[in-house]
Parts: C-alpha cells; structure tokens; sequence
C-alpha cells in the first residue's frame, strides 16, 4: 500500500495543523504516511499550486488559515477538483465567534507569539533568580533593570515582580562594609534604580523580621544609628552613580514596580 501523503497548508509555521493531522494518522496505516508543510501563504496562487500537487499526487490536504476568504475557496476549489480538504481550526474559529459573540482577529501565527511572550517571562523570571542579592555580579551588565538598596528594602520580591513583565532584573544589596561590585560603576546610571527607605520605616520593618526569626529586636541589625548609617552610605553610592532612586517607604511592590515600568518607557 502506498504510503498516504498529506499537505498541510497554513497562514503561519503549520505545527497546530501537523500535530492534528499526525495524531489521527496514528490510528492509521501504522503510522506509516508522508506530510509535506506549506506554511506562510498569502495568497490564492500559492493555495492553486497546492491544489495541482494534491490532485496530481492523489494526496489530501488539512490546513489552518485564519482567512475566511482563503478558506472558503481553499474547500470550494478542492471540492470542484475532488480533493479531500479538512479545515482544521475553521469551524472551532466559527464556534467561538459565535459563543463570544466576538469576531477573531484574524491575524496568522498569534499562538506562536503567545508562546514567545511565555518564554520570554520565564527566561526574566530564571534571571531575576540567578542574580538576585549581588551573588553573580555579571548579571548587572545583562539585565535590563539593576535595583540597589539596603536590606529589607523588597528588591528581591520587587525583581520578581518586574521579571513576570518580561524584565530582566538584577539587584545588589548595599552594605557600608562591602564594596558595590565594579560592574556597578559601568552599568548605563538609566538601567539603575535605587530603592530608598526611611530609618523609621526600615526599624520596623527589621525588627518584625527579627521577631519572625525567633530573634532579639535588640540587634545592630534594627538599631537606629547603624540604620542610619546604612542609608548614609546608600545615599552617597547612588549620587556617585547618577542613578534614579524611588522612595519604597509607603510603597507596595506593585506600585514601585509601576513606577519603574513607567519610568522605563519614559526613557526608551
């Protein structure tokens, strides 16, 4: 028996119509069958020539076109010429027309953007991970946003955040001990945002930390003066950078982050 030859014809790549037309050729035949993909078509010429192919080579055709005219002449033309055309994803396109009482948009391919805009977010999110809390510095120079500040300043859920944006971020905890990472000093001062906070506020925030921790509240870690301190040397590295600094004291990281989206569209 010969081996059955399928066309698939698509406005875009033709995997949706492949994967289709290859689960039911697994039922038969033994799964033995040849599938040739015409993607990318964009006119009624290129819908002829494959009808002539089809015909010639006695095989059948199963297409996704999000065009209502291509597909009412691709399935009248086959008709006409005795070649047995499915539209794969036509009817389901109909349905859900009708269902939503919506039209479609009719634009090829939107899937294959759907699953890049997934991807892209992933990648921001496994960056956002690898480079969170200064613990590669290399990532400073590839992202696209480096978030500075002091500790409990919420640059680590704030990266995540931005990173579901499609963001790719790195942040750098500022301590008056540890010098700042050289590729700080190199990094466009438009890519850098420092996170500021106030004493009382931070206090606060890092005694119910300690607290939480099962610990003293007495720590230098909560104290004020080395609080103080912290900020002072905070302070004095983003004005040697020239970066952009938000003010997080009464902020939500939903807000800053906001803020930070818009101040990277402003510039771009």
């Amino acid at each position: 028996m010969n081996r059955p030859l399928i066309y698939i014809l698509s406005d875009s790549v033709g995997e949706t119509a492949e994967l289709v037309v290859k689960a039911a050729l697994s039922q038969f035949n033994d799964g033995i069958f040849d599938i040739q993909r015409i993607p990318y078509i964009e006119d009624k010429e290129t819908l002829d020539e494959a009808l002539v192919q089809a015909k010639e080579k006695n095989a059948m055709i199963g297409f996704t076109l999000v065009s209502p005219e291509f597909r009412s002449y691709l399935l009248k033309q086959a008709k006409e010429n005795g070649v047995e055309c499915v539209d794969i994803m036509g009817p389901m396109m109909d349905a859900m027309e009708r269902f939503f009482n919506k039209e479609p948009k009719l634009e090829p391919g939107l899937v294959h953007k759907l699953d890049e805009d997934y991807f892209k977010r992933v990648e921001a999110i496994e960056f956002a991970v690898r480079y969170d809390d200064g613990r590669d510095p290399r990532g400073i120079a590839r992202a696209d946003i480096v978030l500075i500040g002091v500790s409990r300043t919420s640059k680590t859920p704030l990266s995540q955040y931005l990173a579901h944006k499609r963001l790719k971020v790195a942040n750098v905890p500022i301590v008056p001990e540890v010098e700042p990472p050289e590729e700080l000093f190199h990094v466009d001062p438009k890519k850098c945002i420092g996170l500021k906070i106030s004493p009382e506020k931070l206090n606060d925030i890092r005694r119910e930390r300690l607290k939480a921790l099962g610990l003293g509240d007495q720590a230098s870690y909560a104290n004020m003066e080395r609080i103080k301190q912290e900020l002072d040397h905070f302070n004095k590295l983003v004005d040697r950078l020239d970066c952009k600094v938000i003010d997080v004291s009464n902020k939500a990281v939903e807000e800053t982050a906001n803020v930070i989206i818009n101040m990277m569209r402003n510039q771009s």
